[in-house]
């Protein structure tokens, strides 16, 4: 899920360094991971070198009362030198004073907090203020300072927040959301009815990448039940899904999606009308072959109306030497001959010699 992960990281990081993310697009050329470092050193760096009067102003907010202190805070100070002053804060205190400001501003300073401080004010908020400040970020539709925060909401506050977001700001929030190991317990929380309504409301609104993001963040067993439940949609809104990853290239994004589908759900899938589409399937076998995802690929293949798999098989036998022998060590490792052999018997003669000169074939041959 490299794409959309890194797409999600330079979005995050654009915030954080307030640029367009459209400044920052040479960093998808980076593993996603070297981008999340840089975006948590930039944290490191933007934060922990505050100057030392922010300490002094803190020290000095410890002697006062927590209205008063909250009443300076939105009169004399704005949101962005008040959330600075928060990250200097003992949580507890910081929490006090959060308590008794507007909604409305502690909202506009959510933005600007040390992300690193969030757990421990979060923590301590009574779950009243964490909704009412929850709902005006979602009205203002703030998805990135959300994604900061709800990783560290309780289920309380959740239960009463989530059926009050939109599907839409649900999923836009969930494709940012820094702690993706949350995800499980929210999608637990939405129930069946309210994620088939998320579901539709991707292809309706446009947002199958990030639905698919966020279903690739779920676990293995959650990823089953999002996959049966998209397998559900009606078939417009599952060609919408095939024909998104085909323009975007997202194939390393859905094919796990697809491979948590039981038989009678992969068939349907692979009935659809863009899998009948020459330049879609030329474009999946170019994606599994980049990614290596031939153990997730290969079952939908054999599923494929015999018109696409001939399709599939010529893309295939028209590999060059190199691709063709990552396909073979490919389905070696993940001893996947059952599934390729019927498609190989499709190719072309002149591909099937090449194939069977390939190393990995001659030595399946000999074994």
């Amino acid at each position: 899920m490299d794409t959309l992960r890194s797409r999600a990281e330079i979005l995050k990081l654009a915030r954080l360094l307030d640029v367009e993310p459209r400044q920052l697009t040479f960093l998808e050329a980076l593993p996603v991971e070297d981008v999340r470092a840089f975006r948590e050193r930039s944290v490191a760096a933007l934060f922990d070198d505050a100057p030392g009067i922010l300490d002094r102003i803190a020290a000095k907010t410890k002697l006062l009362p927590a209205g008063i202190a909250a009443g300076i805070s939105q009169k004399a100070l704005g949101p962005q030198l008040a959330a600075a002053l928060a990250g200097r804060l003992e949580p507890g205190r910081a929490a006090d004073i959060i308590e008794r400001l507007p909604p409305e501003f502690t909202a506009r300073c959510c933005h600007h907090v040390d992300p690193r401080r969030i757990a421990g004010i979060m923590g301590r908020l009574d779950d009243d203020i964490v909704v009412r400040i929850a709902l005006v970020l979602a009205d203002r539709r703030d998805h990135l300072t959300m994604g900061r925060f709800v990783g560290h909401l309780r289920d309380s506050a959740l239960l009463r927040i989530l059926p009050r977001l939109d599907d839409a700001t649900l999923l836009l929030t969930g494709f940012v959301i820094d702690h993706p190991e949350r995800l499980g317990r929210i999608v637990e929380l939405l129930g069946e009815e309210r994620v088939s309504s998320v579901i539709a409301s991707a292809a309706d609104a446009g947002l199958w990448p990030e639905a698919m993001a966020v279903a690739s963040m779920a676990s293995g067993e959650q990823r089953a039940r999002i996959a049966s439940l998209t397998a559900a949609q009606p078939e417009a809104r599952l060609d919408s899904l095939v024909r998104t990853t085909a323009e975007q290239d997202l194939w390393e994004s859905l094919l796990p999606i697809v491979a948590a589908l039981d038989e009678d759900e992969l068939r349907a899938v692979a009935a659809l009308p863009a899998l009948r589409d020459r330049a879609v399937l030329d474009g999946l076998v170019r994606g599994v072959v980049a990614t290596g995802l031939w153990a997730e690929f290969l079952p939908m293949v054999a599923a494929l109306p015999p018109t696409a798999r001939r399709i599939v098989a010529r893309a295939a036998g028209a590999l060059s030497d190199p691709d063709l022998d990552a396909l073979a060590v490919g389905v070696e490792k993940e001893d996947l001959w059952e599934l390729v052999f019927p498609l190989v018997e499709l190719m072309g003669d002149g591909a099937r010699r090449r194939l069977f000169e390939l190393p990995a074939f001659r030595e399946r041959a000999a074994g």
